[in-house]
């Protein structure tokens, strides 16, 4: 090969982006117009950006334009190498049409990793039947500080739970013949000021300890075949320059043998806003020398910059030569450099081209099955935070009973569609720059699921407000399909006629439903998602104030309230955390998010979603997570305190369990041993239910600063009424390891504790233990799991 087939297999085409709309990349509009792609063709080309995710296509005529596009790659380039195609697919393949499923945060809140797997397989196989070869997904980025808009697009603030359950979606995911790209890699959610795409400034323990044990645990377990290099700097080291994390670390230390991928822009950014590089060639140079082997989304510094870095000395040929092998021995596996391969994607098998309008509708994304999952996810990831008796209401339920006679709905989300989606699903992502397009699925409101679910019941519906904006100046007032006050403003006026009519609602109801939340977007366009920082953890707008004037409204009345949140990241409650009747929380929940929802409310469904994140009592104590040292909790020294409303693993359900029957092994297993112990759980409810029992470790002395307690390890229960389950957990000592003051990790001897728990803030029961031996040093083959064996049995009589 040439050094221009070479470098062209190393960078990507974005055809089908316009310089016209919004940004759906960070300083999109400051870059060049892409080149044509017949100017590329000749010397071939490695990816095809987003052919589905850029523009509203229909699926069938999407994959034959793919198609046509592969065959003219093939035909052009000496060699017929076809291009891989990539597309996003965080919240569901990220195309018009396609299911749309809940954001990974209410994955996290499912702890259902096979749940979410059997998700990642159902996008996989959608992406590969029109043509994909690489889906730009899942997040592993652990939440730092919930004011970062991509909070998400996280799976939650602990890294044990984020590797479990992402390592579950990457395993979906290639079990399809789709590559897996693990991001950001890494660091990009520990931001200052929870602002996106700022520096990052952390201890080299905070990095091992928090931040990167979820892209280990991926990369051993998944087999996963791409990673994805971040945005930001740590400590003044740009993540797509650092030689140290892209390839002593990821490749050497732990074995990957996959491609890692620029994030969109993100070479140029090492010149344009790093100043790390003075002119494209060296940002190139830089890039590929750490170990970034594909630029995206389209060619900037690894064409022509490139080429100049090898003809003047700068850049060895061997390092393009290692960036095209990895490419080539990645599109071998997929298939492409086969002698049968061909351009026609199964989706488009036995089709006729010769009147494509016939293809149209031939296709579909979004079959019941794939709204089967999308509806199983959404109710396993609603979080019941609080409840004194109120739910559920009745209605639609085995019982028969109608559920409440007026039920007031009140709030921004009541009537908004796009309320359930955030901000990488397609219609919220590409759909605003297409209005007359349809959303392409169907979005029921929550004022209509909660019409189908309660069919006896009388809904009044106000809006009071928009999501960031004030109360709208008449009573009525009509909002954006976007849940917005259509001013652009954020102006919190009290002019409160949209006040005045919720609380008149209010007081005429038996039940109120308050419906807050967010409006997913892109760079300032929401409240949640890519570039929608967060000031402080108030609820946006005046939805703070809205909710206080209804529990005003009802006080003493006997009317009981019901909070409902729709939104990307955790927020304030203020009075209603001790003065609502109840609480549900659901985090961009998809498209059958409301029907989940309502079906909570009604008693339909038993809730089983714990807080993959913590809800916080005070809007200015972040950053704070469950994951603190005792400095980082509350104190007499201190007027700050950051202690949670609601706390990580937290979730009611309609049931009851009680612990017992706690027995322990060993009491004192070697550092390089394990410690075993055993409980009861029982069900002692009058229905069905689920209980998520949490493993947490906490050391109580250890040569460097640890979290009073972190997650090692977690199963998810179900469990008949009377039904009990004695669960054995077998912990190796290798779980109590963390990064030394020498920068290695160990083992030390010691006591421990291992705590058995419905929550973070909510121990059942506590084994002592005491680690005996040597401090023993532990690497990437380290054990990452506990294990758990249950055995379930019905209860006896007298249980209940």
């Amino acid at each position: 090969m040439t050094t221009e087939e070479k470098l062209a297999q190393l960078y990507g085409l974005w055809a089908g982006a316009s310089a016209d709309g919004a940004e759906v990349a960070p300083h999109q509009h400051d870059m060049d117009a892409p080149p044509a792609l017949a100017d590329l063709l000749p010397h071939g080309l490695g990816q095809l950006t987003r052919p589905f995710g850029t523009v509203p296509v229909d699926p069938a005529l999407g994959a034959l334009s793919l198609m046509r596009t592969q065959e003219r790659v093939v035909a052009a380039g000496r060699f017929g190498v076809p291009a891989m195609a990539h597309d996003e697919c965080l919240a569901g393949f990220a195309a018009w049409g396609a299911t749309t499923y809940p954001v990974p945060l209410s994955w996290g809140a499912s702890f259902d990793p096979e749940l979410v797997r059997e998700m990642a397989a159902a996008i996989g196989r959608d992406m590969r039947s029109v043509g994909l070869h690489q889906g730009l997904a899942p997040v592993l980025d652990v939440v730092r500080d919930a004011r970062w808009g991509r909070v998400e697009e996280t799976i939650g603030e602990d890294p044990y739970l984020t590797g479990t359950v992402a390592t579950a979606y990457v395993r979906g995911l290639e079990s399809a013949g789709i590559v897996a790209t693990l991001k950001h890699f890494a660091g990009y959610s520990a931001s200052r000021g929870g602002r996106n795409l700022a520096p990052v400034g952390m201890g080299p323990r905070e990095l091992a300890d928090v931040v990167l044990p979820p892209f280990e645990m991926a990369v051993r377990e998944s087999g996963v075949r791409s990673v994805m290099s971040a945005y930001n700097d740590i400590d003044g080291v740009p993540c797509a320059a650092d030689e140290r994390l892209l390839t002593e670390l990821l490749r050497d230390t732990w074995g990957f043998e996959g491609t890692v991928v620029a994030d969109y822009f993100g070479i140029a950014f090492l010149r344009t806003l790093h100043g790390v590089a003075g002119d494209w060639a060296q940002a190139a140079t830089a890039a590929l020398t750490a170990g970034v082997d594909v630029e995206l989304p389209t060619v900037k510094t690894f064409g022509q910059p490139l080429r100049d870095a090898i003809a003047d000395g700068r850049l060895p040929p061997e390092a393009v030569d290692r960036a095209v092998r990895r490419v080539l021995t990645q599109k071998a596996g997929l298939g492409l450099l086969d002698p049968e391969w061909s351009a026609r994607p199964t989706a488009l098998a036995g089709a006729e081209f010769e009147d494509t309008e016939r293809l149209r509708g031939t296709v579909t994304l979004d079959s019941p099955a794939h709204r089967d999952i999308a509806r199983r996810l959404a109710e396993r990831a609603v979080i019941l935070l609080r409840n004194d008796g109120t739910l559920p209401l009745g209605g639609r339920t085995e019982d028969g009973s109608a559920g409440p006679a007026r039920i007031a709905l009140i709030g921004p989300q009541a009537e908004t569609a796009t309320a359930v989606l955030g901000c990488y699903s397609f219609p919220v992502h590409v759909g605003p720059q297409h209005p007359a397009v349809p959303a392409g699925v169907e979005l029921p409101t929550l004022r209509e699921a909660l019409a189908a679910e309660f069919p006896a019941s009388e809904i009044v519906t106000v809006a009071a407000t928009g999501i960031d904006g004030p109360a709208p100046s008449e009573s009525g007032a009509s909002h954006g399909s976007d849940g917005s006050d259509g001013s652009g403003g954020s102006n919190a006026s009290d002019a409160s006629d949209g006040f005045t009519e919720a609380v008149r609602a209010a007081r005429a109801a038996d039940v109120v439903v308050v419906a807050l939340g967010d409006r997913a977007g892109l760079f300032g366009r929401g409240t949640s998602g890519e570039g929608c920082d967060a000031e402080t953890l108030d609820l946006p707008g005046v939805q703070g104030r809205l909710l206080d004037a209804v529990l005003d409204a009802v006080r003493g009345t006997g009317t009981r309230v019901v909070v409902t949140l729709l939104a990307g990241r955790p927020y304030v409650l203020g009075r209603a955390v001790t003065e609502a009747g109840a609480i549900v929380q659901a985090f961009f929940p998809g498209q059958e998010g409301t029907p989940a929802v309502a079906g909570v409310l009604s008693g339909r469904i038993n809730p089983s979603g714990r807080l993959p994140v913590s809800v916080p009592r005070l809007p200015g104590a972040q950053p704070s997570t469950y994951l603190a040292a005792p400095l980082a909790r509350a104190s007499e020294v201190s007027n700050i305190d950051p202690t949670p409303a609601f706390g990580f693993g937290h979730g009611l359900t309609y049931t009851a369990f009680t612990w017992s029957d706690l027995t322990t092994g060993d009491p004192r297993p070697a550092t390089d041993g394990a410690a075993e112990l055993s409980l009861t759980v029982t069900n002692t409810g009058g229905r069905a239910g689920v209980e998520v029992v949490q493993l947490y470790l906490h050391d109580p002395v250890a040569s460097a600063v640890q979290p009073a307690q972190r997650l090692i390890g977690y199963v998810r229960l179900p469990l008949e009424s009377g039904e009990r389950a004695r669960i054995s957990v077998t912990v190796p000592a290798d779980l109590a390891s963390f990064t030394g003051r020498d920068g290695r990790r160990i083992v030390e001897p010691g006591a421990v504790e291992l705590r058995l728990a419905a929550s973070s803030t909510d121990v059942r029961l506590t084994a002592g233990f005491t680690l005996t031996g040597p401090v023993r040093y532990v690497d990437h083959t380290r054990a990452l799991h506990a294990t758990f064996a249950v055995h379930t049995s019905p209860a006896p009589d007298d249980a209940l």
